[in-house]
């Protein structure tokens, strides 16, 4: 699959000023407006008003399970979060609190692949490689948990990054999303060959 790339009004960011952390429940209120910012700012390339906003009621949000868990982290640029994105040793691929019916139970590491979650950032932080270095962190604490595969549901801007990190795109699939069907894309790496891209 070959989607073009687009280029975004990007902030210069200083990159002693990006702090990265775990997040907390006390992001909670701050993550809901990176993500919809995020959404509604990077996504409409790919999506219609009506698919964003439709995902954001539950497909794209704030999965509390991931922090509780300690593989969600954040960017900060001052008191800003800027971006966001984690892994999860769990069997959901996708889906925030809101989403019904999300899959909890734990994976098995020797058979397993743990999975790539909801990364986010802001779009005027786009394309400084924010995603990367989020994306570097949730691979090296996956392969220190025993994981030595990732997966993951890529959204249509998503694959563009994922691609360029190595990651494997699988055929698209449609998913209904309240009502409204979206295009996602299955992707997949081995730990050996992240560490290589």
């Amino acid at each position: 699959m070959n989607l073009p790339l687009r280029s975004w009004k990007a902030t210069s960011i200083n990159s002693e000023l990006i702090q990265f952390r775990s997040a907390t429940l006390d992001d909670v209120g701050e993550l809901r407006c990176l993500i919809e910012a995020s959404a509604r700012g990077l996504n409409g390339g790919d999506y219609s008003a009506a698919q964003i906003e439709a995902a954001l009621l539950g497909t794209y949000g704030v999965d509390t399970q991931l922090i509780q868990d300690g593989t969600y982290w954040v960017a900060q640029h001052r008191e800003t979060l800027v971006a966001a994105g984690g892994w999860s040793f769990r069997a959901a691929l996708c889906g925030g609190d809101a989403l019904p019916g999300k899959a909890s139970a734990s994976l098995d590491p020797s058979v397993d692949a743990a999975r790539i979650r909801a990364f986010f950032v802001l779009p005027s932080f786009a394309r400084q490689g924010l995603a990367r270095q989020l994306l570097s962190r949730c691979e090296t604490a996956a392969a220190h948990r025993g994981f030595r595969r990732l997966t993951l549901l890529a959204t249509l801007p998503g694959v563009r990054l994922y691609a360029a990190c190595g990651y494997r795109a699988d055929a698209p699939i449609e998913q209904q999303v309240e009502n409204i069907k979206m295009l996602f894309v299955p992707m997949h790496i081995s730990l050996s060959a992240a560490a290589n891209a």
